[in-house]
């Protein structure tokens, strides 16, 4: 059965982090990686069981997935929170049932906006192995090939 670590940067998130952190049921590990955060980010994410390790200076993206336990890495942003759709498609590869278990994988997003909810075509790739070397940022990088998953991430404006 494969096994996920949630990996989150933070910085001064509290307002918002607690939301996605609810939402992560289908992870064995939570991964919170704080980038100096001044407010009670910290605290809530140990409160929700979270293991902060605090971000170096001059660390490149790709090192954060090498301290992770699990061999998946489910990567979101503290104002992301996973739909139920997609809560229900990771218990479901983990148990083995319709997805291969290569990747990587992709997530469609629908993003809060002043205006209503927007839906991206594209979906990110936002599940890929602990040795995944391709990064965009605190992302990984696009694979066009990525197997899109059933449901959504949900991007909240903030907080």
């Amino acid at each position: 059965m494969p096994t996920i670590t949630a990996l989150v940067h933070t910085q001064d998130d509290a307002p918002r982090l607690g939301r996605a952190l609810e939402t992560l049921l289908p992870c064995d590990e939570i991964l919170v990686v704080d980038h100096g955060s001044l407010d009670a980010t910290r605290r809530i994410a140990r409160e929700y069981g979270a293991r902060v390790v605090a971000a170096a200076t001059g660390t490149v993206p790709g090192q954060w997935p090498q301290i992770a336990r699990c061999e998946w890495i489910l990567c979101l942003e503290p104002r992301e929170s996973l739909t139920e759709a997609l809560v229900a498609s990771l218990l479901e590869w983990k148990s083995g049932a319709g997805l291969p278990h290569g990747g990587p994988f992709s997530i469609f997003l629908r993003e809060e906006t002043l205006e209503g909810w927007r839906e991206h075509s594209t979906p990110q790739t936002r599940v890929v192995p602990r040795e995944w070397n391709r990064w965009q940022g605190r992302l990984p990088a696009l694979e066009p090939g990525a197997v899109a998953l059933d449901g959504a991430l949900l991007r909240f404006i903030l907080p």
